[in-house]
């Protein structure tokens, strides 16, 4: 199986032949006119006549989305696939992955350049970091910010009467069905689009209960850059404080390790700064600490949302690789996370986003929304159809399935269009983006619903 697996992997230092287009968006609140731009990575014809736009979930990118969107277009060409990007992306200094992808570059001149030079100086030129005190503005990027961007990018999508479909990965999921009952000025959000795919995510209980209006203003208070918070309106997952932004590398320069130099002895589990709980006590290889760092049963709850099943350990002795033959190839994992520019990890995710999608989850007027300005006129009268894709990060309490369900009562979405999967007993969180495609349950199942039940626009 090990083996089988492994086959379906992406080839190593495979470039993506997409195109990533620059997406003008409106003015967001204090937001320096630069930044009022988002980026769409475009996959299929650009003759097909319907598009599905997905938006990844927490810290996540538009890479996420590579590997799936590929396998659509391949099983339905009359269909693109576009994979956003929040404005975020364009904080990025991503120029030395971009060069390690390439090939031009090794994956060591790239850590070096943007971590190992905190440890020795004399490394130039280096990365430098950005300082939190200067993107204050962030803390407005939140749910209304987002969905007006994301409004630009389906109106573009629908010129010339073509079909959309709104979808996403967690958080993007959560999204896709606000979106829907959003009113953009008084106009409906649903009759923008022809669908929602919700990849493990949504609202209506699918995260969780809703915060008190004291709660909402203490977290809004708290994306001010301080002693207790230095990263300001970043979100830090990996917790290492006033160092919110090396999440994104972490996990780039472990893909690219793994895609370039798979069987080497890791660069990273060598390296001092990496944090402790994803440093395993033996010798690995670059794939070995990939998968050491990624999969469910070795990596730390602070990266759940960024997990996979990806197999195990691979015995010694010497330095420890990894076995495929779960759910995704570990090579699946390191492309996803390795593609230069387009990447599957946000390095400076606004960490508004997530006080808004807690406030936002009964989708009611309640204290907490309208301290955030949040309103959802729209939900009784949204009638498209609805897919949700369930994964082990709420199955304990049925939550994706159930906020869908939810979500299907209080509109007038009927049963036959509300398609709930529960594969809460086999995957984690990422897997629905990075498995193999001849066996992923995600495919198996979105494919029949973007051919069969989504009507084309007019």
């Amino acid at each position: 199986m090990a083996c089988i697996a492994a086959t379906w992997a992406v080839a190593p230092g495979v470039a993506a032949a997409e195109p990533t287009v620059t997406v003008p968006v409106g003015r967001a609140p204090q937001t320096p006119a630069r930044f009022n731009k988002v980026f769409v990575t475009q996959f299929g014809a650009s003759s097909a006549r319907k598009v599905l736009v997905l938006v990844p979930g927490t810290n996540g990118g538009a890479g996420n989305f590579t590997l799936v969107a590929r396998a659509i277009v391949q099983r339905l060409p009359d269909w693109q696939v576009w994979a956003f990007d929040r404005r975020e992306q364009a904080l990025e200094d991503t120029s030395r992955m971009e060069l390690a992808h390439a090939g031009t570059i090794s994956p060591q001149a790239a850590l070096d350049y943007y971590l190992g030079w905190f440890l020795n100086p004399t490394i130039t030129p280096h990365f430098t970091p950005l300082k939190a005190s200067n993107y204050t503005f962030m803390r407005n990027w939140g749910m209304r910010v987002n969905l007006e961007d994301i409004r630009r990018v389906v109106l573009r999508a629908r010129q010339g009467g073509r079909t959309v479909v709104l979808g996403g990965h967690s958080l993007g999921a959560s999204l896709a069905a606000a979106y829907a009952a959003w009113s953009f000025d008084g106009h409906p959000g649903y009759r923008d689009i022809d669908g929602i795919v919700a990849i493990d995510g949504g609202l209506l209980g699918t995260f969780g209960g809703a915060p008190s209006a004291a709660q909402a203003r203490k977290d809004l208070a708290g994306l001010r850059p301080s002693a207790a918070n230095p990263d300001g309106p970043w979100l830090n997952l990996l917790g290492l404080k006033g160092f919110s932004w090396t999440t994104g590398p972490f996990a780039e320069i472990a893909g690219l390790a793994a895609l370039k130099d798979p069987d080497a002895p890791s660069i990273l589990t060598s390296f001092a700064l990496l944090p402790p709980a994803l440093r395993p006590a033996y010798p690995v290889t670059n794939e070995g600490a990939l998968g050491y760092a990624f999969d469910a049963s070795t990596s730390p709850e602070a990266l759940t949302l960024i997990q996979v099943r990806a197999g195990e350990q691979a015995p010694g002795p010497g330095a420890r690789g990894w076995q495929s033959g779960e759910v995704t190839p570990i090579g699946n994992l390191a492309a996803a996370f390795a593609q230069g520019r387009v990447n599957g990890v946000d390095w400076y995710y606004p960490a508004r986003l997530n006080i808004d999608l807690r406030a936002a989850n009964a989708m009611r007027a309640t204290p907490a929304t309208r301290v955030l300005g949040l309103r959802f006129p729209y939900l009784r009268q949204v009638n498209v159809p609805y897919y949700a894709f369930q994964t082990s990060l709420t199955a304990d309490r049925d939550g994706v399935v159930r906020g869908a369900q939810a979500y299907a009562r209080r509109s007038r979405i009927s049963r036959r269009k509300l398609v709930t999967v529960d594969a809460g007993t086999t995957t984690s969180h990422l897997d629905p983006l990075t498995a193999a495609p001849q066996t992923s349950r995600f495919l198996q199942t979105v494919i029949p619903f973007l051919r069969d039940t989504v009507r084309p626009r007019g």
